[in-house]
């Protein structure tokens, strides 16, 4: 894995129905390898239960497999997304501190439900939950989902825009795990954590600056750096962060379901060449 050829194509950032996708980790799996994926790995919101499946059917097909996680993380008031890359989806450290992550979403989605109600859009709540299926793992994407199904909006990045972006109409904050905790709990399962998609997080530069010297002091490695949650004009600039703050580099479509983001699975363009790429490390 540590050399990339011509045929190499990672995909190091996807969702299945364990969290907030819209297929199975076996679907998810195999779509990936129809579409040239040679190296992937399935990261769930802080759920692990998808990950042996994804490794087994990764296996069955020929397609080397990354464990992998997405934690919610608190940091300056704000949510962050730390992936975990090479984990041991059995490790109790990781899997008792997304349990306790997980513990908040189901009160959380109910406040939102109750807030999108107010503004005129009933049964929220309910729709996001049966559309999630488990209570603890209701997310803003399944009220995006319910919002454009009972045509409320006419699609899911619309939802967001418009009621459940941070600080929006129908936000709720939520206390999720610090940063150092995620860092740890990834470390005690032999990962290495990784910066998902900063372009999405509305930070000033100072704040950014501020954040990922903490991520790299914590014990942070990586970056993303290509990203479905990217637009392309801002590869370059998380490139040069990763220049500058020695961080490994990796990418991902960040794959919901068809139809869904930017990019499906394999479809990304490769990282600049003069990154190390953080699979180097995971080999």
């Amino acid at each position: 894995m540590s050399e990339r050829s011509n045929l190499f194509c990672a995909d190091l950032h996807c969702h299945s129905t364990v969290s907030d996708g819209l297929l199975s980790p076996d679907t998810v799996a195999r779509r990936a390898k129809e579409r040239g994926v040679t190296l992937w790995s399935l990261t769930d919101h802080d759920e692990l239960a998808g990950q042996k499946l994804a490794k087994q059917t990764a296996q069955e097909i020929g397609m080397d497999y990354l464990g992998g996680v997405e934690i919610s993380v608190t940091w300056a008031g704000k949510t962050v997304h730390i992936v975990g890359l090479g984990i041991d989806a059995e490790n109790a450290v990781l899997a008792e501190g997304l349990r306790v992550t997980r513990s908040g979403r189901s009160e959380r989605a109910r406040r939102i439900g109750e807030r999108l109600a107010e503004l005129g859009m009933p049964g929220a709540f309910e729709g996001a939950a049966s559309l999630a299926g488990n209570p603890e793992l209701i997310s803003r994407t399944h009220f995006g989902r319910y919002l454009h199904q009972a045509k409320f909006v006419p699609n899911v990045q619309t939802a967001f825009d418009r009621y459940l972006h941070d600080g929006g109409p129908a936000h709720e904050p939520m206390r999720w795990a610090a940063l150092d905790q995620a860092i740890t709990w990834i470390s005690h399962a032999g990962g290495v954590a990784v910066i998902a998609h900063p372009g999405r997080y509305e930070f000033t530069q100072t704040q950014f600056d501020a954040f990922f010297a903490a991520f790299k002091e914590l014990g942070g490695k990586g970056i993303e750096v290509i990203t479905g949650s990217h637009h392309p004009g801002q590869y370059q600039t998380y490139a040069s962060v990763a220049r500058q703050y020695g961080f490994l580099a990796s990418c991902g479509s960040d794959f919901h379901g068809p139809g869904e983001g930017r990019y499906d699975l394999g479809s990304l363009p490769p990282l600049p060449s003069d990154l190390t790429p953080v699979w180097n490390v995971l080999s």
